[in-house]
């Protein structure tokens, strides 16, 4: 029977979800859900928890986590005091803690949380990862994950629904990371922007629920608003394998749903595919470039690091030995128990495998840095530029399938044969997590402070004038990374001086922290110019936090990344696009510009050389009130 009301899988989801009465409108048009999660990783979670505190927010209101993954290299006392921190402002607030080595939150959310049917919203741009579970999940910047969990409610706009229709099943040497790569190829880094891809057709049913989560992932490379997969028979499979069936609910698009695009893949015709560095967009066929010499292999990730994926890559190695440094990291204590259990860890510690914590690892740069002018092939969802840690190294994005080919031989190289995984029963390790006590108990809690956990600065409003130097000019497709990086800089993430003034581009231009503050001194403004795609990657919002302290004002491009824009907002610095990109090209970095802002609800001029260049607003007017006050948490305590 045809539904009255067709609805494809987001529709359903987001109208369960919706605040107020009334129905969805039209893609663009702000929404506001109901939240049934929220959570935050130790990179994002200590600011978030921060700015939770300075809310006044004694408890939050939604089911939240806070977990360790990112940085958990514990060389000095700013990782441990952190981890400290978010340990006891977690009992304090009513949050579940995830403490380091438990696994990798994208991991762990799908193991042991997400549902089927829920929304959720994570400060880390892979939060997209539990689509894969029939739930509709945002990355976002910690400030938004904070209102979330304050108030159990997100803002967003209603994002376009193309349909992806999978045919066929997938071969024997080809894996979901080839899949998304695919996808990568036909839409690029930016075609997803203000959009969900959700899943369907009969090719659906031959991928597992890992296979799917793979998938929905990197869905954050093409700047989506999230992936959504159908809850089925695999979905209740793999719930009832973690003895979460109760937690089941079939959920699918109606026969006659709607959809704006039409994606059309053949599970059947793919074939291995690597993108090249340095943009999960590079793509291009595995075949092509054979024989090329490597350096290193790192399988892992929350993309790839599931007990299907690391068996795929162990029963490759068995009886052999790997040629080149060979890094692994399982996705939770669990998946690491499953390898041993299954005898697959003896297997990859006898093929010479350096087998490392459950976390994060060399994919946010934390360790396991390639050499100098080195290629290495990762199982990751990034190769962004200098991102591994070394600045002229090279990393190209692969299967575990041909990664482990590429490490036995010591170049690219494509799987030879496909072996059967031996079948490894769930573990369910949920002894890790700390859960938060009592009301009146959390009340008691002694939040711990190392030095390390500085207060947020104030900043001042927004000025009705701005007036200014352009401290730096870039081009298209910066990334939070090139912003503000991770890697060795990640330890600093709790204190927004000292994270501003050492690595705030500084990958890009060594001496723009120490220029932006003496303009900022000076009484200027700082601006930025960028081209397409500015603030992709990342959900970081001290990609906007320490441009902030630093004087940044303002950030006028051609086009931006979604999560960035709201970070942009949220530390009052306002973001524009050229209404001519052309006219990007008439304003030299250093060059002195004036603008006129007036309410903000009006056209936009900017003033350079006595020429003046038209702008448009890149933020919505119900950001207004939040950019004059200058930020969200201002806006927050003045109550609107």
């Amino acid at each position: 029977m045809t539904a009255t009301n067709p609805q494809n899988l987001t529709e359903k989801i987001l109208s369960a979800h919706l605040v107020g009465a009334g129905s969805l409108p039209a893609p663009g048009t702000p929404i506001t859900l109901r939240i049934d999660q929220a959570f935050t990783q130790d990179a994002t979670g200590t600011m978030a928890m921060l700015q939770l505190e300075a809310m006044g927010v004694k408890r939050v209101k939604t089911f939240s986590v806070n977990f360790v993954d990112h940085s958990m290299m514990q060389s000095g006392f700013r990782n441990p005091d952190d981890h400290e921190y978010l340990r006891t402002v977690s009992k304090k607030l009513g949050i579940l803690f995830s403490p380091p080595g438990a696994g990798i939150c994208h991991f762990l959310n799908i193991e042991n949380f997400v549902k089927p049917g829920m929304t959720g919203i994570g400060a880390d741009s892979h939060t997209v990862n539990a689509g894969g579970m029939g739930a509709i999940y945002f990355g976002a910047g910690g400030y938004d994950v904070a209102l979330a969990m304050a108030t159990g409610e997100y803002s967003v706009p209603m994002p376009e629904v193309v349909n992806v229709q999978l045919l066929g099943a997938l071969q024997p040497g080809v894996q979901a990371m080839d899949v998304i790569l695919k996808m990568l190829s036909i839409v690029g880094v930016k075609g997803g922007k203000g959009k969900i891809f959700e899943y369907g057709g009969p090719g659906v049913a031959s991928l597992s629920l890992s296979e799917r989560a793979t998938i929905a992932n990197m869905g954050a490379e093409m700047g989506a608003s999230t992936s959504l997969f159908p809850s089925d028979e695999r979905t209740h499979e793999y719930l009832a394998s973690r003895q979460r069936e109760a937690d089941y609910q079939p959920l699918t698009a109606d026969p006659e749903a709607n959809y704006s695009a039409t994606i059309e893949i053949d599970l059947n015709q793919l074939e291995p595919l690597i993108a090249l560095y340095p943009s999960p967009g590079n793509v291009e066929r595995v075949a092509d470039h054979l024989g090329t010499k490597i350096q290193q292999v790192c399988v892992g990730s929350c993309t790839n690091s599931s007990y299907e994926n690391i068996a795929s890559f162990a029963e490759q190695l068995r009886g052999q030995r790997v040629a080149v440094d060979t890094l692994l990291y399982p996705g939770s204590r669990a998946v690491a128990i499953m390898l041993a259990d299954s005898g697959y860890l003896s297997t990859l510690f006898n093929a010479g495998v350096r087998v490392l914590e459950n976390g994060c690892g060399a994919c946010i740069g934390q360790g396991g840095s390639p050499p100098s002018k080195s290629i290495s092939l990762r199982t990751f969802n990034r190769n962004f530029s200098k991102r591994s840690g070394t600045p002229d190294a090279q990393v190209h994005l692969v299967s575990p399938a041909v990664a482990a080919a590429s490490a036995l031989t010591g170049e690219i190289s494509l799987p030879q044969q496909s072996r059967p995984l031996k079948p490894q029963p769930q573990v369910i390790d949920t002894q890790s997590f700390q859960h938060p006590p009592a009301p009146e108990v959390a009340a008691q809690v002694e939040v711990v402070r190392g030095p390390n956990i500085v207060p947020l600065p104030d900043f001042a409003p927004l000025p009705a004038r701005l007036e200014g130097e352009v401290l730096l000019k870039l081009g298209d497709n910066i990334s939070t990374d090139d912003i503000q990086p991770a890697g060795i800089y990640l330890p600093l993430r709790s204190n927004v001086k000292e994270y501003a003034m050492q690595a705030t581009f500084t990958q890009v231009d060594p001496g723009f922290a120490a220029r932006a503050v003496t303009h900022r001194d000076s009484g200027g403004h700082g601006f930025l110019l960028g081209g397409e795609n500015y603030g992709q990657g990342s959900s970081r919002e001290h990609a906007a936090l320490c441009p902030r302290w630093l004087g940044v004002r303002c950030v006028i491009v051609k086009q931006f990344a979604r999560i960035h824009v709201a970070n942009l907002v949220n530390f009052g610095i306002l973001p524009l696009t050229f209404q001519n990109p052309a006219d990007y090209d008439q304003i030299p970095q250093g060059a002195s510009l004036i603008l006129e802002l007036g309410e903000l609800n009006g056209p936009l001029t900017l003033n350079h050389n006595g020429h003046t260049i038209p702008l448009q607003p890149a933020f919505e007017q119900k950001d207004i009130g939040v950019l004059k006050a200058g930020g969200a948490l201002a806006w927050f305590k003045v109550g609107q």
